[in-house]
């Protein structure tokens, strides 16, 4: 089940809102939350509940067997076998196959490549038991003694398949507490549409153009046409994870629950490693305290654990080369930054820094559209035009006209310039600003609610991207 589709938004949400608030009770809320967490996650294939609800349990007992020899070599070894486990899960069923294929073409021999359906939203509650079993071991939390508690913080539906990455510590209190109010019910809603406006209207729409210029579906090869290609899955990628998030934490503050922010306008970026602190920052917010300082951060072995961080970021994403010369990649330009190209930029125009950065980042997004190698070779040969082809064809030049206007507005919403003129425009009357958002919102909200209705009446694409992640 997916957060923008019309049985989500209305009737799963509805009824979930109507049982949730129809209990005061916090622990009966909380089985609500539980019971329809299930209910979403099962939506696509049931047998996977199994999956998680191990999963959690496997959390669950290690995590009071550590807390019991706190300190002690038992609590060390149940922790290295509790996130052993977790790993192996994940493992078996996102690389074994990339692992037998890898095998096949290094190796004369022939193991039976394992036929395993990726459970979705399994690399994200992963991590958070990851996550949880680490803080218990270091004793920044105290392991719960109900399990009702682990397992609402694992199955908790707004970031189960696709994040944001969330914490124990985050949410601890709010499981035992959740405090819902109408302000933040209200935000919630809001948080909502402005993420089912990103997906639907915008991601969706430039979704259905991007195959048309890029990969094997697209028509003859140009070097404008595979550069606007390129720029068009950016947006894309960007609109659709981020109101993906955008829904997931307007969702938990419906429920009375505050999620980690995930997005803080990537595409103003001035370099590579800005860009990765406001992309996914659930994500490097974990790659970072619990990978990057354990081994030694920038106090010792700083090259050898900043490769191996950008490995496994691009490695996490799929099974599959193109993800870890992605992470590699943007490893290497973090690295170059680090050692003299940041300084260099620090000297140039503002604007040259932004070139360079939105440069990086197309270039990286190339190796994260293509699964195939000669694909995303041949992808990069259009673009710097090493090969024979129409700098521009009759075709792309179609494209562009049709999706000029929304390619612009997508452009200016990927940056904070609405939320700047808004508040820059409205400085020096508060009471008006205000006046004007209380009456100009729900409008608002309805109006994306409507398009969006509409929308999804009439297409057939409605995937979020990283639900295959």
């Amino acid at each position: 089940m997916v957060f923008s589709s019309l049985f989500f938004l209305y009737l799963f949400l509805p009824i979930l809102l109507l049982a949730y608030f129809a209990f005061r009770n916090t622990s009966y809320r909380n089985w609500i939350l539980i019971l329809f967490s299930f209910a979403f996650y099962a939506w696509g294939e049931p047998v996977w509940i199994i999956l998680l609800v191990l999963a959690s349990i496997v959390g669950y007992l290690f995590a009071i067997g550590i807390e019991k020899y706190r300190g002690t070599w038992l609590a060390k070894a149940q922790f290295i076998v509790a996130v052993a486990i977790n790993i192996g899960i994940l493992g078996f069923f996102k690389y074994s196959g990339f692992l037998v294929d890898t095998i096949h073409s290094l190796l004369p021999i022939q193991l039976p490549h394992p036929e395993v359906t990726l459970p979705i939203g399994i690399s994200f509650f992963t991590f958070e038991i990851i996550c949880y079993l680490t803080d218990v071991y270091k004793g920044r939390i105290t392991a719960p003694r109900s399990p009702k508690k682990l397992l609402l913080y694992v199955s908790f539906f707004p970031h189960l398949v696709a994040g944001p990455i969330i914490r124990y510590t985050d949410i601890q209190h709010q499981i035992e507490n959740p405090t819902v109010t109408l302000s933040g019910f209200s935000e919630g809603i809001t948080r909502f549409m402005i993420g089912l406006g990103k997906k639907v209207i915008i991601a969706n729409l430039l979704g259905e153009s991007v195959g048309h210029l890029l990969g094997p579906s697209a028509g003859e090869p140009s070097m404008l046409g595979t550069w606007f290609g390129v720029a068009l899955f950016a947006l894309q990628i960007y609109f659709d994870f981020s109101g993906y998030s955008d829904m997931a934490i307007g969702l938990g503050k419906m429920f009375g629950f505050n999620l980690r922010e995930n997005f803080n306008y990537p595409y103003i970026s001035k370099s590579a490693g800005e860009f990765w602190r406001r992309w996914n920052m659930s994500l490097g917010g974990f790659f970072r305290d619990y990978v990057y300082i354990p081994l030694g951060g920038n106090q010792r072995f700083y090259l050898r654990n900043l490769f191996v961080v950008w490995f496994l970021t691009g490695f996490w994403h799929g099974a599959s080369w193109n993800f870890i010369i992605w992470g590699l990649y943007f490893g290497l330009l973090i690295y170059l930054e680090r050692i003299f190209l940041g300084k260099w930029l620090e000297k140039l125009p503002v604007f040259v820094s932004h070139i360079y950065a939105t440069l990086a980042m197309l270039i990286g997004w190339v190796w994260f559209y293509f699964t195939d190698l000669s694909e995303a070779i041949s992808a990069f040969k259009s673009m710097f035009h090493l090969q024979p082809e129409a700098f521009i064809t009759t075709e792309v030049q179609l494209y562009f006209k049709e999706n000029l206007v929304l390619f612009l507005i997508a452009i200016i919403a990927s940056t904070p310039l609405f939320t700047w003129s808004f508040n820059r425009i409205f400085a020096a009357n508060e009471k008006l600003k205000l006046s004007i958002s209380t009456f100009a919102v729900p409008v608002i909200n309805l109006v994306i609610l409507i398009v969006a209705t509409i929308l999804l009446i009439g297409s057939t694409y409605n995937p979020f991207l990283y639900y295959r992640f």
